[in-house]
């Protein structure tokens, strides 16, 4: 007896089921793509909110050897840096700090494309180097003064000058991008119904990322009439 064999050739796919498979790796990439996109996204902000927590945390050991006062209350001449932040120099308030800030690199945020972190505390460190205001009036006694932020401030849409600002608490501050570039994309600052965010360092040695509405409030609630500021 002879065993058949039943011919068979190899069916390829219909024209349906070609675009269901099309379909599916569209929804499949759409699904998938920003979770493979957010991890790059993420360390600058990481990374900028680390920075401002050893900034604080330098001021906060500074200010615990020098009689719970913060560099932009001591004298020069005692090894502080008051006269200078009180003209808008913040750059010697940090090479006061720079023992305990250990390294200029973390003066300069991740995704600061316009700034370049210096590799001492040498007479070439400038405030280019530097993309982080400073609180003159941050005091220990009131935590929730602000002592630090990104230096990406504006009133009525202008950008801060740099230097010593000073304005009322109801002055209508807010984020931009200015400072960090021209074009969002180069911060972790993206338009939001909220608008953008930034962050900010407390005296208590807290930092918060705030929209521009928490940004208003936090000077607000500085409890003081005027809030002045050293911007590099």
């Amino acid at each position: 007896m002879k065993l058949r064999f039943q011919n068979r050739r190899d069916r390829g796919l219909t024209l349906p089921e070609v675009l269901l498979v099309i379909v599916t790796l569209i929804i499949l990439v759409a699904i998938f793509l920003p979770v493979l996109v957010t991890p790059e996204r993420r360390p600058p902000r990481i990374n900028c909110v680390s920075n401002l927590k050893q900034i604080d945390l330098a001021f906060r050991i500074w200010e615990g050897d020098s009689n719970n006062r913060y560099p932009m209350t001591v004298s020069v001449t005692n090894g502080g840096a008051m006269e200078t932040t009180a003209t808008g120099d913040l750059v010697n308030c940090f090479i006061v700090m720079s023992n305990e800030l250990s390294t200029p690199k973390i003066l300069v945020c991740p995704a600061d494309w316009k700034k370049s972190p210096a590799t001492n505390f040498g007479s070439g460190f400038n405030a280019s180097h530097i993309s982080y205001f400073i609180g003159v009036d941050a005091d220990e006694s009131y935590p929730q003064r602000i002592m630090s932020g990104d230096a990406n401030l504006s009133v009525n849409g202008s950008l801060m000058k740099s230097g010593l600002v000073e304005y009322p608490t109801n002055a209508p501050i807010a984020w931009g991008p200015g400072r960090h570039g021209d074009v969002p994309v180069h911060h972790f600052w993206t338009p939001k119904p909220r608008g953008f965010v930034g962050n900010i360092g407390y005296a208590d040695g807290s930092v918060a990322e705030l929209s521009s509405t928490g940004l208003q409030d936090s000077f607000f609630a500085s409890d003081m009439a005027t809030n002045r500021l050293a911007i590099p």
